[in-house]
């Protein structure tokens, strides 16, 4: 029969900033489409939001424990309701990126960088800045 291990003792798992960003990108990218199902925003063409994080401390072996911080840019939908948008963005990418990387965010930024208007589609800009 094989020994088992106890969970502090066998050894330690890193999360890397690039895998907390990558999740936060994933769960920005799922509020965004859950709002745009209620508001009928319309969808962005260039692939969805972005996201950058720093990891202040990896979770422990239990696989609670670690702390991060969270900058997420989006494009929107413009006219439509940014506030509550931004607040979907912010709510699912720390429950996401809690569920899945065991991490609590100190700090989530969404930043809206562009705003698209379908009134201004095939005008010179078409985008709002």
């Amino acid at each position: 029969m094989e020994e088992r291990v106890p969970a502090g003792e066998r050894g330690a798992t890193r999360i890397t900033e690039r895998v907390v960003a990558k999740l936060a990108t994933q769960a920005a990218r799922e509020a965004l489409r859950a709002e745009r199902a209620v508001v009928g925003a319309p969808r962005r063409k260039d692939g969805g939001p972005t996201a950058s994080a720093v990891v202040r401390r990896s979770p422990g072996a239990d696989g609670t424990g670690g702390l991060a911080t969270v900058r997420v840019a989006v494009e929107l939908g413009y006219p439509s309701d940014i506030g509550a948008q931004c607040g979907a963005v912010r709510r699912q990418v720390v429950r996401r990126v809690g569920e899945l990387a065991g991490m609590e965010l100190q700090e989530v930024t969404v930043a809206v960088e562009r705003l698209h208007s379908p009134e201004l589609d095939g005008a010179a800009s078409g985008t709002l800045r």
